[in-house]
């Protein structure tokens, strides 16, 4: 069995074929996905998505989305965080966090809502989803100054070993999906293979960050709209590559990449039991 453990399942390029996207991700043994939400608009959409299929969802706003926040965003995120804390599919606060790649961003504005929500999600008891993008050393400080104890994922992680162990030693798992199929990819790559086996989970963060096999120039997704979108169904593909960096089989790795993420988000334990509509 394996675990997507970020997956923008309710992003508007599944919209033709969503049903499809889902049946295959099943197929190639996909069994549990966690939907994050990106603004205070689509909180009730990935809620009511996860319950659909019997997948699991986390509550935030991204930080690509802080800069269109209104006054009480985050007020609607505590409600709905207050509403739904009994619900077993809710298992983090997320997708939050820091990015200083993108520009145009307020770097204040950014950090408020980061903290600001860090805050909603140890007030609940939840784990985070860190959107880490050139901000491990900033979102590092933050979780510090909060005194944030309840760990979590650091989504897409591609910083240096320091900064991987430091998100270790403050009880987060690293997010690893289609990164690591590039053999350019060498620090990444070389974490994986060498950091301890406990810290890894597996994500696409789908549909964005293709794999290699699905990578297209920026020419070619302009001449062909929608043919680089990635899908939950690449998850054991993508995982081959930790496999064989690790020396595991693929099973090992489904085993112990699951195993990880369940000590990362807790409620999924539960979760990954229960039926669609349940």
């Amino acid at each position: 069995m394996w675990i997507d453990t970020h997956c923008h399942l309710d992003a508007a390029e599944f919209d033709a074929d969503r049903e499809a996207v889902v049946a295959r991700a099943r197929a190639a043994g996909v069994a549990q996905i966690v939907i994050p939400a990106v603004d205070a608009h689509n909180l009730d959409t990935v809620r009511l998505l996860a319950g659909r299929h019997g997948f699991s969802y986390a509550l935030g706003i991204h930080p690509l989305y802080v800069m269109r926040a209104g006054a009480g965003d985050l007020g609607r995120l505590a409600e709905a965080l207050e509403a739904h804390h009994a619900d077993p599919r809710l298992v983090a606060v997320g997708e939050i966090g820091l990015d200083f790649f993108v520009p145009g961003l307020d770097p204040e504005v950014q950090q408020y809502f980061y903290v600001e929500q860090l805050k909603l999600a140890k007030r609940a008891g939840l784990p985070v989803l860190l959107h880490v993008r050139k901000s491990a050393d900033q979102l590092l400080a933050g979780l510090r100054r909060v005194g944030f104890p309840h760990g979590g994922i650091a989504h897409a992680f591609n910083g240096s070993e320091q900064q991987a162990r430091a998100f270790i030693d403050l009880g987060f798992k690293l997010g690893l999906g289609g990164t690591l199929t590039f053999e350019r990819s060498l620090q990444i790559r070389r974490l994986a293979a060498t950091l301890p086996e406990t810290a890894l989970v597996m994500e696409t963060d789908a549909p964005d960050i293709p794999p290699h096999w699905l990578y297209k120039t920026a020419a070619e997704r302009a001449a062909a709209p929608g043919q680089a979108r990635n899908e939950p169904a690449e998850l054991p593909r993508i995982a081959r590559t930790l496999a064989e960096l690790r020396g595991w089989t693929l099973e090992q790795a489904a085993a112990i990449t699951s195993a990880n993420a369940r000590a990362a988000l807790p409620r999924l334990a539960g979760g990954s039991r229960m039926s669609p509509g349940s």
